[in-house]
């Protein structure tokens, strides 16, 4: 299901080229910390592997983003080379590094008994999660300098299902905003990057599928989208928040940019006049994978580098689409 007034469809059939093929896969271990970079990502019904599957949580449960803790953009992930091959399952001795300034390394065990904390809060969502423990308590209350706690989502017990709204209950997502993925296309940046006195890097708006190839912005109006062999659909274009003002590499906030200039081209007001949150912006489009779809079956569900994006249908304009 697709918000009002997103059923006007300017193309329903396949072009005999690729709109644009993947450039680059971002996974996000732990929410609002340092993405990793890869070149090929199985796929999960909840997002690419590995991907949000924690969240540090402060002392009543509720998560922390780079909205009021910046710092997390500091924080590093590394996770054994052998976590992206589709049908690995980490044993008693695997574990993933996180590493901070200043921070001696921390390990995070990725397959352990876990106690149960109850009450974890990632925005509308509350449930259970797993608690990594004391050793990771600490690490993270020492960095940000307040009570924290290291959570894994539980996928033993709880289910996290997107939002109704725009799209079918049987899609889901573990600790994202809302959404199992988010696709934007290099041009889009590059656009916006032409407009800004200091261009800004593409880390900043957290892209878990980077594709380039098509015109600026076109990701916005793409409905029915086929990367490779697997069937996806664009949802509900990504608001943004004051996250991509923040510099990734310091962790310090640049001003008012860039959401001052996609005020000025990419606002509600701009491309969706006829619509509600006008003064939103928004860069990228939220996606779900039809994981039920006759194109999941069999083996290799992996994502790569290099994949071949189609479009089989498409919105008539960025006014149409679901925010």
């Amino acid at each position: 299901m697709m918000g009002a007034g997103a059923s006007t469809f300017a193309s329903e059939s396949e072009s005999a080229t690729p709109e644009a093929q993947i450039s680059g896969i971002f996974i996000y271990p732990i929410k609002s910390c340092r993405g990793i970079s890869l070149s090929h990502a199985p796929l999960t019904p909840s997002g690419l592997r590995w991907d949000r599957q924690w969240v540090v949580v402060n002392s009543k449960g509720r998560a922390y983003t780079q909205r009021v803790e910046p710092k997390l953009a500091l924080v590093e992930i590394q996770l054994p080379l052998e976590a992206f091959h589709q049908h690995w399952e980490p044993t008693t001795d695997s574990f993933m590094v996180v590493k901070a300034p200043g921070m001696e390394p921390l390990k995070v065990y990725l397959n352990k008994q876990y106690e149960v904390a109850d009450d974890i809060t990632v925005w509308e969502w509350n449930g259970s999660a797993w608690d990594e423990g004391a050793e990771a308590s600490q690490w993270f209350s020492d960095y940000l300098g307040s009570l924290s706690k290291l959570v894994r989502f539980n996928t033993a017990s709880e289910v996290r299902k997107v939002d109704p709204d725009y799209v079918e209950e049987q899609h889901q997502t573990l600790f994202t905003d809302g959404y199992p993925f988010l696709l934007i296309s290099q041009e889009s940046l590059d656009a916006v990057n032409k407009l800004l006195e200091e261009p800004i890097p593409m880390n900043r708006f957290r892209p878990n599928i980077l594709v380039e190839g098509c015109e600026p912005f076109s990701e916005d109006i793409w409905r029915d989208i086929k990367i490779s062999r697997f069937s996806f659909q664009g949802v509900k274009l990504c608001s943004r928040c004051k996250v991509p003002t923040i510099n990734q590499e310091t962790a310090i906030p640049d001003g008012s940019e860039p959401t001052e200039t996609l005020m000025k081209i990419r606002s509600g007001k701009v491309i969706r006049p006829n619509d509600k949150n006008k003064n939103k912006v928004y860069f990228g489009q939220n996606i779900v994978w039809n994981w039920r779809d006759s194109s999941a079956k069999g083996d290799g569900k992996v994502l790569k580098v290099g994949d071949p994006v189609y479009v089989t249908k498409k919105l008539s304009s960025a006014a149409e689409a679901a925010a």
